[in-house]
């Protein structure tokens, strides 16, 4: 097996989707900031998987109790969504909140994105792992457009809500909880339409939810770009 092909496969679709969002940045960051944030995604993914396999072995022992649906929502919203957007939130809180290049609100949303990318990684490369190298490129390229996209947008939603807590700082609190739920019920909604569901509806929902993440980071970093200063309190 040729594990660079599997790696450079894996990592390409974060890496144009990382050119093509630090493009969103009038005042550039530094690359060793960047690369160093994206290697932290990719190292938060480690655990997190973990994280998932313990939480799925845990509902296997309850599923008898539970509807299957149920069992499904709790998976793809708790046990993967949540574990995921809130690893990735909790990255950028500790590594870039209290750093000097967080010096404008548009930062945070941006750096949540790199974090992201990373993460989305890592996975790729392991999803692509069990596959021929037939199927890799072709893989890769299906999920340039869904799940790698899907990381980078939903965690640039949560970090759009975090800059603005820092504006708004009466409302902290809130923005944040705003943040994370929309992060977590729209990539567990993604999931659990691609996995669970059938016909037209598995299609559809998936690509609506991308293109209205889409559409919201881009007014998100429009909006951030005006805020001229931002207070670390």
């Amino acid at each position: 097996m040729n594990y660079f092909i599997y790696i450079i496969a894996g990592v390409l679709p974060s890496a144009i989707w990382l050119l093509f969002y630090l493009r969103k940045d009038k005042y550039p960051e530094s690359k060793r900031m960047i690369l160093k944030i994206f290697l932290y995604g990719v190292i938060a993914a480690l655990p997190v998987i973990l994280i998932e396999l313990g939480f799925l072995e845990m509902l296997s022992r309850v599923t008898l109790s539970l509807s299957p649906f149920i069992v499904s929502i709790l998976y793809w919203f708790l046990g993967v969504a949540f574990i995921e957007e809130f690893v990735k939130y909790l990255v950028i809180r500790g590594k870039v909140i209290k750093h000097s290049a967080f010096d404008e609100p548009v930062d945070l949303m941006l750096y949540m994105m790199i974090a992201a990318l990373g993460f989305a990684a890592l996975e790729n490369i392991l999803y692509l792992l069990p596959l021929t190298q037939a199927e890799v490129f072709p893989v890769s390229i299906l999920r340039f457009f869904g799940a790698t996209l899907l990381h980078a947008l939903c965690s640039g939603t949560l970090g759009f809500f975090l800059a603005l807590s820092f504006y708004r700082i009466k409302h902290r609190g809130k923005l944040l909880l705003l943040g994370i739920v929309l992060a977590v019920v729209l990539h567990g909604a993604f999931n659990f339409y691609i996995m669970e569901k059938e016909g037209l509806i598995s299609f559809l929902m998936p690509i609506l939810i991308l293109v209205g993440l889409a559409g919201f980071v881009t007014f998100g970093f429009k909006k951030l770009k005006k805020i001229k200063s931002v207070c670390k309190t």
